[in-house]
């Protein structure tokens, strides 16, 4: 079963997303231009998000996205509950080498990590190399299971709780091995039956595992870059900002006010936006059955996370140059689709661009003339619901839908396919 949510939103004067020189995403489509809003850009703000609709006002654990996880919420916790800084360090390491690489850490590091030289970087070699995705059940598992092993390794060690003391070399070995002792079987095990592991981040939107121990969890909800409907409108944009006291005291200066002249890339579109909800894998994400015993698993909360997300596509905005540029707006048409069909984008609506006059009544007349050749070469595969402004007459009849909704009502509506299966 898929959920399928198309959108349609203007935007004026705006740089919702830039690339590496600072000038707006594009792509090119259909012969011509089109400004672009990035997925990664998208699900960012989404998940972000802190007002009415956010899905982390629900009681569910995140995620944490990080280079730092290790240490900030394993490592630093731990030192400041009082346990000794060189053997958190080292089961810290050990456990990110396991979890990450299948791997025991290798007994030069963590010895370097209880005994450091002046000169070593021992939170460098705790954080990763990339940024990673665990949820806080995880790391309060992992806290629990590096305090317990810190605790036992008590009796033995007792000079890492004594102040100033100074551990042998041969104290220093043993202590290594002892904090690299991980069970890998058990570790796996463990972290496979905590309720949402890994968090609602990654239960939505997934996460890559290289390690057998972490659980490699596959997006349940495919996001596509926004586009415009039509080719490009841009301008550059030529701004100055003024220096106030040279304004009001040139006598200082002997300058009249300039303090900073640039310019910067605006854009305005009309952007669709393409969602697809896999509704058995979300659920299985979220409650941790199987895929294709989704019925039996948790579709309330299932049915929760898709009536905020389907609210937050509507209205949730990139956020670029808030400040200067006030980039909110809200979607003027929201196409929601409900079906076991093999989803399918309408982008290519769209191959050939808009005309820009009137290009909402164009846009709405492209989707729908492509979505009633969907139909006549396929059939109509989808139960469907519209809420659309502006002219929206010809929609109703061409996307099969017998009238127009509100937003609220459309994204009740896609709760109520998950939860009446």
């Amino acid at each position: 079963m898929f959920i399928q949510l198309h959108a349609l939103t203007s935007y004026p004067s705006t740089l919702l997303n830039r690339d590496d020189a600072g000038f707006a995403k594009q792509l090119p489509f259909g012969g011509a231009t089109r400004t672009r809003v990035s997925s990664q850009c998208l699900k960012y703000h989404w998940r972000n998000f802190d007002g009415e609709h956010a899905l982390y006002d629900m009681d569910v654990p995140k995620s944490l996205r990080s280079r730092e996880t290790f240490w900030r919420r394993l490592a630093q916790p731990l030192i400041d509950d009082g346990h000794p800084a060189p053997l958190v360090r080292a089961v810290t390491f050990a456990l990110k080498e396991r979890l990450l690489s299948d791997d025991k850490a290798g007994k030069r590091d963590l010895k370097t990590l209880i005994d450091p030289d002046e000169d070593e970087d021992t939170r460098e070699m705790i954080d990763t190399n990339q940024v990673t995705i665990f949820g806080v059940p995880e790391m309060r598992y992992l806290r629990e299971l590096a305090s317990g092993m810190i605790e036992d390794a008590k009796e033995d060690f007792p000079v890492f709780w004594q102040e100033n003391g100074e551990p042998d070399s041969d104290t220093v070995r043993d202590a290594a091995d002892a904090m690299r002792d991980i069970s890998k079987r058990d570790l796996k095990k463990n972290l496979k039956g905590l309720k949402l592991a890994s968090g609602l981040d990654a239960a939505m939107f997934g996460r890559m595992a290289t390690s057998d121990v972490l659980a490699r969890g596959d997006a349940a909800v495919h996001v596509a870059h926004a586009f415009t409907t039509h080719a490009q409108e841009s301008e550059s944009d030529y701004f100055s900002a003024v220096d106030e006291l040279r304004r009001d005291e040139p006598e200082e200066s002997g300058e009249l006010g300039a303090g900073h002249i640039n310019t910067q890339e605006l854009t305005s579109g009309l952007f669709y936006s393409y969602v697809v909800v896999d509704v058995p894998l979300l659920v299985s994400n979220l409650s941790g059955v199987e895929q294709d015993e989704w019925t039996d698993g948790n579709t309330d909360l299932a049915a929760e996370v898709m009536e905020r997300f389907a609210q937050l596509m509507a209205t949730v905005s990139p956020g670029a140059k808030l400040g200067s540029t006030a980039p909110y707006s809200y979607a003027q048409c929201l196409f929601a689709e409900a079906g076991t069909a093999q989803p399918r984008t309408l982008a290519n609506a769209f191959q050939t661009p808009a005309p820009t006059q009137n290009v909402l009544e164009n846009s709405y007349e492209k989707l729908g003339q492509y979505v009633d050749e969907i139909d006549q070469m396929y059939g109509v595969q989808t139960d469907r619901r519209l809420a659309a402004m502006g002219p929206s007459g010809t929609l109703t009849g061409h996307l099969k839908t017998d009238d127009t909704t509100t937003v609220p009502a459309l994204a009740e509506w896609t709760a109520n396919q998950i939860q009446t299966v």
